[in-house]
């Protein structure tokens, strides 16, 4: 009988590596690593950065300026990421918070008792439902006469300048209103006002599409429409419901974003911000064709926002260079997390091993073989 002897098995992946491989190639890994280092410069740079104080009660540092100004974007990007679920895109957030806080701002001003606070109740509620008609009549125009999202909703984001405009008659509308201000300025429990609101916001939105089947909906819509539409998925009425929503999110971001200065500029309010929306739903992980989205994403989008927004700052360099900054890190995180890159590189590494020459065999053993 020829002695024989057994073939080692190859060495299979660790457990280690795979966990790692896993992680690294969630989607979220790159913006949380981004985010991390980051904040660790800002850190470096401005000893103190990452303090938190506690005053009256009341939570204070940069960390918390931070989660404060994450609130606004983190409120446009709760619509827009549900729009783009649908294949869509929502243009006119910008000029819906301008819209939005035009009409609350021109109310109280035009009121006997600016202070009082069912006359800010009233303003708030009224700045929402033109935000939610801005959103319908964004609906309708995707929905009902199948325009397309690009082109509906930058009719509005045109117009709805002039809009508030009209509705400030062309000045700044400044008002005196401490139950206003507390929106953007005050605290809850010792937690800023415009952080718990938009905490809110996010659970309100995330058990809705997660504990109904509006999330299930949205991605089949975005998915294929049409299959949709002929599976029993009413996908006009959701598509139109999904506007409304981002227009309702975008007008209560206005009013967390004016409220700390109380001032309406209709030139101002909202410019640039549906990119800023858009960027924050791309770096949590949702992709712009429709589809699977990622909400939970988008806490951490917000927060590389306006922490690159605020290292610009603590390193002293031109504010102009922000958007510079904003374009460079979306290119990084979307390069590293591309998938045609990770095939690439496979691609690569599994070239180079078969291009390696085979060990020599070592001899076998006396004592291992059988007669």
């Amino acid at each position: 009988m020829t002695p024989t002897t057994p073939a080692a098995a190859p060495p299979g992946p660790s457990r280690a590596g795979d966990i790692w491989r896993e992680v690294t190639h969630h989607g979220l890994f790159w913006p949380v690593l981004a985010l991390v280092l980051l904040l660790l410069a800002c850190g470096i740079a401005s000893p103190g950065f990452l303090d938190v104080t506690v005053r009256d009660g009341h939570l204070f540092g940069q960390l918390v300026d931070l989660l404060r100004n994450s609130a606004t974007p983190l409120l446009l990007a709760l619509g827009m990421c549900l729009v783009i679920a649908t294949g869509g895109i929502d243009l006119s957030v910008g000029a819906v918070m301008a819209i939005g806080l035009a009409v609350s701002l021109t109310y109280l001003d035009n009121a006997a008792d600016p202070s009082n606070i069912g006359t800010v109740l009233t303003a708030v509620l009224l700045g929402l439902a033109v935000g939610a008609l801005g959103g319908a009549f964004n609906g309708a125009m995707v929905a009902g006469l199948g325009i397309q999202p690009f082109i509906a909703t930058m009719i509005l984001m045109v117009a709805g300048r002039g809009i508030a405009m009209l509705i400030t008659q062309g000045q700044i509308t400044t008002v005196t209103s401490p139950p206003f201000k507390t929106i953007g300025s005050g605290f809850v429990l010792g937690i800023p006002t415009p952080v718990v609101i938009a905490v809110v916001a996010f659970v309100v939105v995330a058990f809705v599409v997660r504990r109904t089947a509006l999330g299930m909906f949205l991605e089949s819509i975005g998915i294929n429409r049409e299959a949709s539409r002929l599976a029993g998925v009413r996908s006009r009425q959701t598509t139109w419901t999904v506007y409304v929503i981002a227009g309702l999110l975008a007008a209560l971001a206005g009013l967390v974003y004016g409220a700390p200065t109380m001032a309406a500029d209709a030139n101002n309010i909202g410019l640039m911000k549906e990119l800023d929306a858009i960027m924050v739903v791309v770096l949590g992980g949702t992709k712009l064709d429709g589809g699977r989205f990622y909400l939970g994403g988008l806490l951490v989008g917000a927060m590389l926002l306006s922490s690159l927004e605020r290292a610009v700052i603590i390193f002293q360099l031109p504010s102009q260079t922000t958007p510079l900054f904003k374009a460079l890190v979306l290119i990084v995180v979307c390069v590293v997390a591309s998938p045609t890159l990770r095939s690439m590189l496979r691609g690569r590494r599994r070239a180079d091993r078969a291009q390696t020459p085979a060990s020599p065999v070592e001899p076998a053993d006396a004592v291992g073989v059988t007669a």
